[in-house]
């Protein structure tokens, strides 16, 4: 049965979605959050005929999770996206959602309310079309994916299938892996002593001066190591630093934040080994050489094989509604993908043509908002038999 893509629900669910203000409160006080557009997305699955779930994952913040039901016989596949945006700090129309020469603008167009629809917009396609799928179909639209991805975290305890589908914007390529971050704390440790007392004071803020030229050198080693054949190389940066208390006071104490971000094949014990191995260094050249390191936050990197089932029958819809074979690409930045998959679903990314992800104008090109819903609805009915 051919299915028919309903371009007009996608563009004005993509429109409805936009207005709605779903920026993340915990990267602002006053930051709408996600109950508005939860409470939306939830009226528009029912009167698509889905199953609807609300759960709270924090309060007033909840997932929507919308299911197909199958018939029990075939493989489930699982919809990913986010429901909350960045902040529109400098936009001028964040959220008026207007069209203008093919594209959609408003925070939260390409990043990533359009795949939103899109989702819908393929759940809508089979429904309407009167397919009865073996597996279940899963629409998971969640929060907070911009800063700690609780939505996904808390999605994986409830929720799960064969294979995950995460709607990030990708340019309709085909996204198999992406870096990871660790979230790293280095102190150095000296003695508080009077600005003239030079033999009694010890300086922390000199100490981490020391540690971040050697972090410097292994900075541009990593990025001169070999890459991975699709993210690339790893690469660290310094965050930020504090240290010291007055300015007649040898510092006591400097703490210095630093993000590493991974490839495929890193850990969390490998890169703090890196760091480790720097202190342990400066500590054999100085006795009063004192720091310590620790990981405050991790997130794993994701990689997908272009062999795997869901990567497979993905490409070929892409290939059929395109007209020809989709790119394989690696991202930069994290995602939920790497969520999905360590809890045991075969995952893959795609999403929308666009731009302007957290800048001062973002928008998405509707064209392929409404490829995107054809592609994931022929996937699913493909996949879940």
């Amino acid at each position: 049965m051919t299915l028919s893509i309903n371009e007009k629900f996608i563009i004005e669910t993509t429109q409805q979605l936009v207005r709605v203000d779903s920026t993340n409160p915990t990267l602002g006080a006053k930051n709408a959050g996600e109950g508005q557009i939860a409470a939306v997305i939830a009226d528009l699955a029912t009167g698509i005929g889905l199953e609807v779930t609300v759960q709270d994952v924090l309060p007033g913040r909840p997932n929507v999770v919308a299911c197909l039901k199958g018939t029990g016989h075939g493989r489930s596949l699982m919809f990913n996206g986010h429901t909350d945006t960045v902040g529109i700090h400098g936009m001028v129309e964040p959220f008026s959602a207007g069209i203008r020469q093919g594209k959609l603008y408003g925070r939260g167009s390409q990043d990533m309310k359009a795949s939103l629809a899109a989702m819908l917009g393929a759940a809508k396609a089979i429904v309407d079309a009167g397919i009865s799928l073996s597996g279940d179909l899963i629409l998971a639209f969640v929060i907070d994916e911009e800063t700690m991805s609780e939505g996904s975290a808390d999605l994986v305890q409830h929720f799960s299938a064969d294979a995950a589908i995460v709607t990030e914007p990708t340019d309709l390529t085909i996204t198999r892996a992406h870096r990871g971050f660790t979230w790293f704390e280095v102190e150095t440790f000296g003695r508080a002593a009077h600005g003239s007392r030079f033999k009694e004071g010890i300086d922390a803020n000199m100490h981490m001066g020391r540690f971040l030229a050697q972090l410097d050198k292994l900075e541009q080693e990593l990025r001169a190591r070999p890459p991975h054949p699709l993210v690339g190389p790893p690469s660290l940066h310094a965050s930020m630093i504090k240290g010291g208390s007055e300015i007649s006071t040898y510092a006591a104490h400097c703490l210095l934040t630093i993000e590493r971000r991974t490839v495929p094949g890193e850990t969390v014990a490998s890169t703090k080994a890196e760091l480790q191995a720097i202190i342990d260094h400066l500590a054999a050249e100085d006795e009063n050489f004192k720091s310590t390191v620790n990981a405050t936050f991790s997130r794993e990197p994701f990689e997908v094989s272009q062999e795997a089932a869901i990567v497979r029958t993905l490409e070929q819809k892409v290939t059929d509604r395109l007209g020809q074979r989709p790119r394989h690409t690696g991202q930069s930045f994290w995602t939920d993908a790497a969520l999905l998959a360590a809890a045991g679903m075969e995952t893959v990314l795609i999403g929308p043509l666009g731009a302007g992800l957290h800048s001062a104008e973002e928008w998405v090109d509707v064209q392929s908002v409404i490829d995107l819903a054809a592609i994931l609805a022929d996937t699913a009915v493909e996949y879940c038999g």
